[in-house]
């Protein structure tokens, strides 16, 4: 049994309503359940597989049944086997001119710098995606919070509108003869029916 490594990170970037939780469980081939979380915002696990098969993971939300959740999640299996092979041409080394011994130390060599940038490159990779998780996330806040300031706010300009109106026609009416600010003609249509 080769050595995989699992690797597995979620985020919970946007919610409709409530908390930015989701639970969170990984399952080996028989069915045992290897990691466990219970409503957490964020997570990371690595994991040593010891059996061959299909893990199975699972996102759970059921305990919030009226909120829809948008969940960033990024798995990665990797083997500590090289993916790169030595390559043995003979012909190639004595066309060269060079000892088997130098050249198998020179692709080894090569072999292990790609092996080393391709793992610095996955794992800038994997960054990447999470800071655009967490950029994402912020995004989502910060128009929920704007939509929320701008509602606020079409509120309060209607309020004030309606108290300035208020005050406009009752200062209107202490400065008109007693005779004219009656009901009667401040609303004559409304009566005259």
């Amino acid at each position: 049994l080769p050595s995989y490594k699992l690797s597995k990170s979620l985020k919970v970037i946007d919610s409709t309503h409530g908390e930015l939780d989701i639970s969170f469980q990984l399952a080996d081939p028989v069915g045992r359940v290897i990691v466990a979380d219970y409503k957490k915002p964020e997570n990371a696990h690595r994991h040593t597989a010891t059996l061959n098969g299909d893990y199975r993971f699972c996102f759970d939300n059921s305990f919030s049944t009226f909120s829809q959740k948008t969940v960033f999640f990024d798995l990665m299996v990797e083997t500590e086997d090289s993916p790169y092979k030595d390559y043995d041409d003979d012909k190639e080394m004595e066309i060269a001119g060079n000892s088997a011994e130098t050249y198998m130390m020179k692709v080894k060599d090569i072999s292990e710098s790609v092996a080393r940038v391709k793992d610095h490159v996955s794992a800038a990779r994997r960054l990447q995606e999470l800071l655009s998780a967490h950029e994402a996330r912020d995004r989502n806040l910060a128009e929920e919070m704007c939509s929320r300031v701008m509602k606020w706010s079409l509120w309060q300009i209607a309020v004030m509108l309606i108290v300035g109106i208020t005050q406009v026609v009752f200062v209107k009416s202490l400065f008109q003869e007693p005779s004219s600010r009656s009901l009667k003609k401040l609303v004559p249509n409304f009566l005259s029916q």
